[in-house]
């Protein structure tokens, strides 16, 4: 009797299971994959072709930095995915061109390919920002959801574009570390004439509160600090600032990372050197892009947490009160509407983050409260991060 209620059992899951409608949804489908269309009409015309690219990529990278490696990836990734038939051979700051120069290069075909931090062409537009890093702007989740979902890297191809360039986003690497600093700051006025090392929008909030501010290029950060021509600085994330060395020569890491909550990079193509590819080999180049977008955060992320083991051996972790922060979030709101009035760009770009960050509002909400920390932690309260 026993076994025939267990075969009774299983002939109706298995029933069910097969059954086409046995679990009709009493809606539509929530979400389809717009790329599937797309795939569907391209397959019909898509050839795998034979001609072969040797392209050159230029940055503002020296190999010693893990940037260098994620623009490596890509390349990498792209070479075996194309069997060979698109080489992209590296070039680091100053071997081919100037660090501020790779952009100007790609964009006038002297080089067929470029990586960056879009930050850097601040002054060529105001909303190259917006896809690096906002001062209390989107985190690395955003960054991706925005992008790749409610038209962020549409956004961003459009603006390089203007300038004879296509444009993928190119890596991600997590949260950047606050200020390095020889001087303990944790409320707004103790940034009241601080001397700080920042680049971005950060360095006019920064100056709003009275802090004097210099965008010292990397190469020069740790001097300045060891000379005490400045007090304080930042540069990028714990794995990316501890080859740097500087904690041996400060006291204190002045967090949260309130101007980079995420540091988000891009590639972008020149053109004509884009436009000569066979539709393979574009296909190759958006996949592989994708791909280092995914993978630049895992890896980077996973370092970050070793590095800051070894930074807080030599350097005190201070955080800000809960008024500082919130006077930067204020300082920050003020900077970025009036940019937002004075240029069009700016205005688009962030008012679309701004729209993406309500409407992830209710479900970041719903969501919390189960923050992964480690269960001695969680059990003592620690729920939220």
């Amino acid at each position: 009797m026993k076994k025939l209620k267990m075969f009774i059992g299983l002939a109706l899951i298995l029933t069910l299971a097969l059954a086409p409608n046995a679990f009709a949804a009493k809606r539509e489908k929530f979400g389809t994959d717009k790329r599937h269309e797309e795939v569907k009409k391209e397959l019909r015309t898509i050839k795998a072709s034979t001609e072969k690219f040797r392209w050159k990529m230029v940055m503002p990278w020296s190999k010693g930095l893990l940037f260098y490696d994620i623009a490596q990836h890509f390349a990498d990734s792209v070479k075996l995915a194309s069997g060979g038939r698109l080489d992209i051979k590296l070039f680091s700051a100053g071997e081919l061109v100037g660090a501020m120069e790779s952009f100007d290069a790609v964009s006038k075909g002297q080089a067929d390919i470029g990586h960056d931090w879009p930050g850097y062409w601040k002054g060529k537009n105001e909303a190259f920002v917006a896809f690096a890093s906002v001062p209390m702007g989107l985190d690395t989740e955003g960054y991706n959801i925005w992008l790749y979902e409610r038209g962020g890297k549409e956004m961003m191809n459009e603006l390089y574009g203007r300038y004879n360039l296509v444009a993928f986003p190119g890596g991600n690497v997590g949260q950047e570390l606050g200020l390095f600093s020889n001087k303990k700051a944790t409320k707004i006025a103790d940034f009241k004439g601080m001397r700080v090392r920042t680049a971005g929008w950060y360095m006019d909030i920064l100056t709003n509160l009275g802090a004097s501010v210099s965008p010292l290029p990397g190469g020069e950060v740790y001097l300045a600090l060891e000379r005490g021509v400045i007090d304080a600085a930042e540069f990028s994330t714990p794995a990316i600032d501890y080859p740097m060395g500087f904690d041996d020569i400060t006291k204190y890491v002045i967090q949260p990372g309130v101007h980079q909550p995420s540091c988000q990079s891009a590639f972008f193509i020149n053109k004509d050197s884009y436009a000569k590819l066979p539709d393979d080999l574009k296909w190759i180049i958006k996949i592989a892009a994708e791909e280092t977008q995914q993978w630049s955060t895992a890896w980077a992320e996973n370092l970050n947490a070793e590095a800051i083991k070894l930074l807080k051996k030599k350097v005190e972790f201070v955080r800000m009160d809960d008024d500082a922060i919130n006077q930067f979030a204020i300082a920050s709101h003020n900077y970025i509407e009036g940019l937002k009035a004075k240029y069009p760009d700016v205005k688009k770009v962030m008012d679309s983050q701004d729209q993406f960050k309500a409407d992830f509002a209710d479900w970041r909400k719903e969501r919390g409260g189960i923050t992964p920390w480690p269960y001695e932690q969680f059990i003592k309260g620690q729920h939220e991060q």
